[in-house]
């Protein structure tokens, strides 16, 4: 029989994701009480998309860590809130960029404010020191892990 090694809280995937859950529903809280109808999956679609518009679907699932489906799913959603369009590439009909409508740019400076606020909640006694370490240990895990 295997000895579980590590306590619940000591695992530091589960540490990790237990921090990464709470700041997300904090987020969504936040973003509902401010209105906004969005959730954070989009979100994160929308970010990226107003520090590039016009990616191509791959692109968002490169730099969301979701999958295909999962990226056409989120999409399809922004469309039918009329946050983002598709619109076809003229080389290669296959593929199709992404773009921000005007609603979507009207987005971005209030729910970047609402999650610096959140993050801000989120980091409430915790030192500048304590988070360049953490930022340096979670980059090292990610690099040995992916490389």
């Amino acid at each position: 029989m295997a000895k579980n090694h590590f306590k619940r809280g000591e695992l530091y995937s589960v540490l990790n994701a237990m921090a990464a859950t709470a700041i997300a529903r904090r987020l969504q809280k936040n973003f509902r009480n401010n209105g906004i109808e969005i959730t954070i999956e989009q979100w994160s679609i929308l970010y990226h998309l107003w520090k590039q518009d016009g990616l191509n679907q791959q692109d968002l699932c490169n730099k969301t860590f979701r999958d295909k489906p999962s990226i056409t799913r989120l999409i399809d959603n922004l469309e039918k809130q009329k946050l983002v369009k598709r619109v076809s590439d003229k080389k290669d009909k296959r593929v199709n960029s992404v773009c921000l409508t005007d609603a979507a740019k009207q987005l971005q400076e209030i729910t970047i404010n609402i999650a610096n606020q959140t993050m801000d909640e989120a980091l409430v006694n915790v030192s500048k020191e304590e988070i360049e370490t953490v930022k340096n240990v979670l980059q090292k895990v990610y690099d040995n892990l992916t490389t």
